[in-house]
Formats: C-alpha cells, structure tokens, sequence
C-alpha cells in the first residue's frame, strides 16, 4: 500500500500513523504536534474517521487526550476499536 488516494493533510496523517507501533497509543493532538501541525487535533480526528485503510493504516491507535477511545468509523465502532487495541497488547 504505498498509494494513498485523499487530501494531502489526509495522506500525511495516514502516513504517520503507520508509525505508531503495535500495542501502543498516541493522542490526536500528539498526531498533530508529530506532523507539525499542533493545533490540527480536531483535523487529525477527521481524517483518522475518513481512513479507508483501516486496519492497515491504524487509526484504532489515536484515542483522545482524555484517555477515553474517541470514535471509530469502521464497521462495529468503539467496540471494535476496543478490540484491536486489546488484541495488540494495549491495556485500556
């Protein structure tokens, strides 16, 4: 998969996250400060919720500054989101 198809903020989201290893977690805004977009969080949300390459592309790994999971666009929602991160190790 080295095509992406999608806006360049997109693309370069999508090309971050594949760096988020296995059972670990980053913020949206700990995306956003990690592509030099600090103030881009809400952005970051939004293109991790239009990721069509879910779970090749891990969007399951950004949850919200909360600790809480945020939502999840594929087909099953936070459950399955849920079930990804436990199934790679991370603890919630």
């Amino acid at each position: 998969m080295s095509k992406f198809s999608g806006t360049k903020f997109q693309i370069k989201v999508w090309k971050y996250l594949k760096t988020i290893p296995k059972g670990k977690v980053k913020t949206y805004k700990q995306v956003a400060i990690g592509i030099n977009r600090p103030k881009a969080a809400r952005a970051v949300a939004n293109a991790c919720a239009k990721n069509p390459y879910a779970p090749k592309v891990p969007c399951h790994r950004v949850i919200r500054s909360d600790g809480k999971l945020g939502g999840f666009s594929s087909p099953g929602g936070t459950k399955t989101k849920k079930k990804l991160l436990l199934n790679e190790g991370f603890s919630l």
